[in-house]
């Protein structure tokens, strides 16, 4: 059977064939200046519960949960250290304001480490840069934590029922959660204005994002399955 153009001939040949698939294109309006208020009730709700719904982080460290994390390494390991990278005026520019943020935070404190990962820069979608620790040298000599990290096909597999969806996306969740002592020091990043160190798990620590999965997962596990599934910090109730 050929394409179908009219609901006429699609017809015609279900009769001919008993087989027939129907596709039905509609043009969808993107109108990017319409926007919607959330209702008066979602309003009362985000006001009542702003201490858990902030729109930043406070600016204190987390508090204690379980185990903090912790970076294991091999046998005989040394400290890895990489000069600061050469960057250029715009980068320089931008790596000041997330390290001023950081501070503010309380979130990283000036470093004397014998540990220092060089920073980069990668571009987000909408062209602005994005500042990155390159801890490559102290992954490859980092033990391997192994948890497993839920399939999508899985999880996909746990909505076949559900119809109303509610999407929890915590805060910048890996900086909730802190870096062993023994482990902080091990963070260390070095820049022209000066060596920093993590109080909280960074980004692109090998073992980062199973130590999340397994912390979030802990706390979720009563309702796992039962009407929450979890992919590192997307929560989808």
């Amino acid at each position: 059977m050929g394409w179908v153009e009219t609901l006429a001939r699609f017809e015609k040949d279900v009769k001919r064939t008993d087989t027939g698939f129907l596709a039905i294109a509609a043009k969808v309006e993107n109108d990017e200046k319409k926007t919607s208020e959330p209702p008066q009730k979602i309003k009362e709700i985000l006001k009542e519960f702003q201490d858990i719904l902030p729109d930043d982080l406070p600016n204190e460290l987390p508090p204690y949960r379980m185990d903090q994390h912790e970076i294991m390494e091999e046998p005989c390991s040394k400290p890895t250290f990489r000069a600061p990278y050469p960057l250029s005026p715009m980068e320089l520019t931008d790596m000041k304001k997330p390290i001023e943020y950081l501070l503010a935070k309380g979130l990283i404190r000036p470093s004397t480490s014998p540990y220092g990962a060089p920073v980069l820069f990668t571009t987000k979608p909408d062209g602005s840069l994005r500042m990155c620790i390159n801890n490559r040298a102290l992954n490859k000599q980092t033990i391997n934590k192994k948890y497993p990290i839920p399939q999508i096909d899985d999880l996909l597999d746990q909505l076949r029922a559900a119809t109303v969806f509610s999407k929890l996306d915590p805060w910048s969740g890996y900086w909730q959660i802190r870096m062993a002592d023994n482990s902080i020091n091990k963070t260390a990043f070095r820049t022209r204005y000066g060596s920093y160190e993590y109080l909280v798990m960074s980004f692109g620590l090998t073992n980062a994002p199973a130590k999340f999965q397994a912390e979030i997962s802990h706390i979720l596990r009563p309702l796992l399955d039962e009407c929450v599934v979890v992919y590192l910090d997307d929560i989808l109730v």
